[in-house]
């Protein structure tokens, strides 16, 4: 009986020795096939610009191509479901940014678990949004505008790039704070958002940086305010939302890697050593400058607990707003 008791433990050690080699193949050889990134939100938009850099960089690091997938729509639900439910061996990487974590607490159903459904890898960026108005509107201040507001409640209507989309909860934190009512448009996307807001069809928009730079310079539209605490370095000349008459307001826009959960450790680890080199270097960093984002490298620890962090703060927000999406 002992005997018996003996092999079979020996046995078992012997495959749990064996299984644990085999899980190490596939992070020494990985990638063995081009990596997909999906990135749930439009081309052009504020976290897709940052996103094809880093791929393009990263499809030379790792010897094979990282191709990028843009999965738009309903607040980033639907490119993060699809990414939730692929298969975790690294090969499907998710580019997801602030909107991950407000939906969480917006939608009241959604098919996959924003926390638990995903590993964390890095964090790879971080933003502000900008306060934008069409020309044709009669401020030039966040106070002017919340003047303007108050004496037609409803009237004037801001775009957003979806319910549920970074916009669209930094506009509902503003109008909340700011104690003003305007009417909330949501589109499909960034692009079309900017679009009309180009056009005059909705007078007021809280876009990325990277959209709003080009055209706050060509007077195309006018930056009242950033959503950061602080002034951003792109628009020195343009103050925070706080700093213009709603204190203590404080959106970011963060951008990060993820991958489905239950890919290898060692997997997770070698592509965050690599990611968070290229993250580091000049050339990332001043390309990551110029579309209006700071390069932000971090553990994926160290971005799990960020990304836990975001989820409570902005399901408090939400719950304080009384906003909620069927």
């Amino acid at each position: 009986m002992k005997g018996a008791q003996h092999r079979r433990l020996v046995e078992a050690l012997c495959t749990s020795v064996l299984l644990g080699s085999a899980s190490a193949v596939p992070a020494q050889d990985f990638p063995t096939r081009p990596i997909r990134m999906i990135i749930p939100f439009s081309a052009g938009g504020a976290t897709d610009t940052p996103g094809r850099i880093l791929a393009q960089k990263l499809s030379d690091t790792l010897g094979h191509q990282v191709v990028v997938d843009n999965r738009p729509g309903a607040g980033s639900t639907i490119g993060a479901d699809l990414a939730a439910k692929a298969q975790p061996d690294g090969h499907t990487l998710l580019l997801t940014a602030t909107p991950l974590v407000i939906s969480a607490s917006l939608y009241k159903k959604l098919p996959y678990d924003p926390i638990n459904a995903f590993a964390p890898i890095t964090q790879i960026g971080s933003a502000p949004n900008v306060l934008v108005i069409h020309p044709s509107l009669p401020a030039n201040s966040v106070q002017e505008l919340t003047v303007l507001a108050r004496a037609q409640p409803g009237k004037i209507d801001y775009a957003s790039s979806g319910n549920g989309s970074a916009q669209h909860l930094f506009g509902a934190l503003f109008l909340s704070m700011a104690k003003i009512n305007m009417m909330h448009i949501p589109y499909k996307g960034s692009g079309p958002a900017t679009a009309d807001l180009l056009g005059g069809q909705v007078k007021v928009g809280f876009p990325g940086i990277a959209l709003a730079l080009p055209h706050h310079k060509a007077g195309r539209l006018r930056a009242l305010a950033v959503t950061t605490a602080q002034r951003s370095p792109q628009m020195p000349d343009v103050p925070s939302i706080a700093e213009a008459g709603v204190p203590g307001y404080d959106a970011t826009l963060w951008h990060g890697l993820l991958v489905p959960r239950g890919t290898p450790g060692a997997i997770i680890a070698k592509l965050n050593r690599e990611i968070t080199r290229l993250l580091q270097t000049r050339e990332v960093q001043t390309a990551f400058t110029n579309t209006g984002t700071d390069a932000v490298a971090s553990t994926p620890e160290a971005f799990g607990a960020f990304v836990k962090a975001e989820h409570d703060k902005w399901g408090r927000v939400i719950r304080e707003i009384g906003l909620q999406i069927q």
